[in-house]
């Protein structure tokens, strides 16, 4: 099975050898486990996804999403909830990651896209993205959450999935890193914003930069947050269906979206 990106299918590539940091103490117990993948794999689901998002409740940048594909009979250690792991951790994680699973995509929705769509279509269209990008066909899907933003016939939604479920593990991994790197390339263009640390997430000098210099090209323009600005250089663009306050939304087509299953 090839490799595939946000770029599309690569060639498969050797495992890196870069120095993982030794395992924290506290991240020792209770690994991801394959359980949801296992029972999905033996009812007959031979390509099993996990998928995890990054940047919904952020004020700039993105929203990605990822999708992997982990193997059957290969495990591979250090594979954890993004969350739970240092900047450092992922950033020594993901080519060791990247290069075990069998398959994975990634997917985007702009910051013009959350404004335009709302929150839950952007979300919808990320996911449509990363599947896409997989180069593979879906048999089942695992997502973190309450909320099936898929729509494949066969799946699995289940709280803190990217704690339990390696593949929703190893989709963490892959969405945070690389929308990591793209803020911090953005922090490269809009200094005073901090973008290499917030990642364009709430917090105080976030909030003073937007004060002081108004949003950026890669703010969210439709958030509440352009309600309390003293700078007046820029007018809050209408939310979608009363969206746009924290990123909260209700279900809504996407204008031209193919139907993948």
């Amino acid at each position: 099975m090839m490799i595939a990106g946000s770029t599309g299918p690569v060639g498969c590539r050797a495992m890196a050898t870069g120095t993982v940091p030794k395992l924290r103490k506290a991240l020792k117990g209770r690994p991801p486990g394959l359980s949801v993948e296992r029972e999905l794999w033996e009812h007959g689901a031979d390509v099993v996804i996990g998928i995890d998002e990054v940047g919904r409740g952020a004020w700039a940048g993105p929203l990605t999403l990822a999708a992997a594909v982990v193997p059957k009979d290969r495990r591979l250690n250090k594979v954890r909830d993004s969350k739970l792991l240092t900047e450092a951790e992922r950033e020594a994680m993901f080519d060791r990651v990247v290069d075990w699973v069998e398959a994975y995509g990634v997917g985007h929705a702009t910051h013009e896209e959350c404004d335009e769509l709302g929150m839950s279509a952007a979300q919808r269209l990320a996911a449509a993205r990363a599947i896409e990008a997989l180069g593979v066909e879906v048999d089942g899907v695992i997502l973190d959450g309450k909320w099936d933003f898929v729509g494949h016939p066969n799946t699995r939604k289940l709280i803190k999935a990217d704690a339990k479920c390696l593949s929703v593990a190893a989709a963490s991994i892959i969405a945070k890193v690389t929308r990591d790197r793209l803020m911090r390339a953005d922090a490269e263009a809009f200094p005073g914003f901090e973008f290499e640390s917030n990642k364009g997430y709430p917090c105080p000098r976030h909030k003073r930069a937007l004060q002081a210099y108004g949003p950026t090209s890669i703010h969210r323009r439709s958030w509440v947050f352009m309600d309390h600005l003293p700078w007046s250089g820029v007018v809050r663009t209408p939310p979608v269906n009363g969206e746009g306050t924290e990123g909260r939304a209700t279900a809504r087509p996407i204008p031209g979206q193919t139907q993948l299953f």
